[in-house]
């Protein structure tokens, strides 16, 4: 789970080149049919191991804010993108996902030697990217970025709760639950709704 500083080798077993400096890529918020979709990219400190940082997940809200901090008290470098409906209904999710991917890499203030992501293949001109399925229970690079981009985004949607009366927001955090459905039908869909996700196009056409 730890990444740390090793070498990459080819399929000869010859040695290509160090990796010291990883950064670790996910997103949150793809399968909901409300609220962004928020990126994040971080690069830990080299040898840095919390054997807590897992999928983001599996872990209860309390827990993911404690480690939020100590993610960030503990990376050389992070970014954290958001991308509202709007984008998301133009781009599609996945390419919303590989856009802020690319654009958080691309912010950090080191450049990475590796960037592991998750679960997607992204090309950025001059770096080594590496596509890792299920990254997020092998990587904790990975693991970290999940958290951070679900902490971020769950603050979203708690604020969204505040502004939009009714939704519960902060329980259903936008996805497409029964509960978030029969509250769309029955106090009207919103800016933040995902216009090209079928349960809305269901609805509208109701």
């Amino acid at each position: 789970m730890n990444d740390t500083t090793r070498f990459l080798f080819d399929q000869n077993q010859k040695q290509i080149y160090q990796v010291t400096m990883v950064s670790g890529s996910d997103e949150v918020g793809r399968g909901a049919m409300a609220g962004p979709i928020v990126v994040a990219s971080v690069i830990l400190k080299p040898n840095y191991c919390n054997p807590v940082i897992k999928d983001s997940k599996l872990l209860s809200a309390l827990k993911r804010d404690i480690i939020y901090q100590q993610i960030i008290s503990n990376c050389i470098s992070y970014a954290i993108k958001v991308y509202d409906a709007v984008i998301v209904d133009e781009l599609n999710p996945k390419q919303t996902s590989i856009k802020g991917m690319i654009e958080t890499i691309n912010q950090l203030s080191i450049k990475p030697d590796l960037c592991l992501i998750d679960g997607e293949e992204v090309k950025i001109p001059n770096y080594k990217t590496l596509k890792i399925i299920k990254g997020d229970f092998k990587s904790q690079s990975i693991a970290a970025a999940s958290i951070l981009a679900k902490v971020y985004r769950d603050r979203i949607m708690e604020e969204y709760d505040i502004k939009y009366k009714g939704y519960n927001f902060a329980k259903h955090k936008g996805y497409c639950t029964l509960e978030h459905i029969k509250q769309v039908k029955k106090l009207g869909i919103l800016s933040i709704h995902r216009q090209s996700y079928k349960p809305i196009i269901k609805l509208k056409e109701k």
